[in-house]
């Protein structure tokens, strides 16, 4: 990206109209599940934040990525099974259904764990 979003609307614009429904959809999980949480750009990357950093999510070639940390990848690792995951990064095609409740339980679990710096 030549130009860095500032905002989270300015970073959804920036992609492909084909992927920007995804992002919106992902972006309104979150939304409504930490609505304490103030959005925000951070590492170049729309992200939920609580005194710190709670979760991110930034789209990609081939896939959104989801960045919980890495506690979150091992705690919820078995529901995780069939994705493609790494510590701390969740990658789903965009071919494939948003997993939206196990979306919303690991920004719950994130939120419990690193909201107001925490942890």
């Amino acid at each position: 990206m030549a130009v860095k979003p500032q905002t989270i609307d300015e970073y959804i614009a920036m992609q492909d109209e084909v992927i920007r429904p995804k992002l919106q959809e992902i972006r309104k999980i979150f939304k409504e599940t930490l609505p304490e949480a103030e959005e925000r750009i951070s590492w170049s990357m729309p992200t939920f934040w609580k005194g710190r950093n709670i979760i991110h999510f930034a789209a990609f070639k081939k896939h959104i990525g989801i960045y919980p940390g890495g506690e979150a990848t091992a705690v919820f690792a078995e529901e995780l099974a069939g994705y493609d995951i790494s510590k701390g990064t969740i990658r789903i095609p965009y071919d494939r259904k948003l997993p939206a409740e196990l979306l919303r339980k690991i920004a719950i679990w994130c939120y419990s764990q690193y909201a107001n710096g925490l942890k």
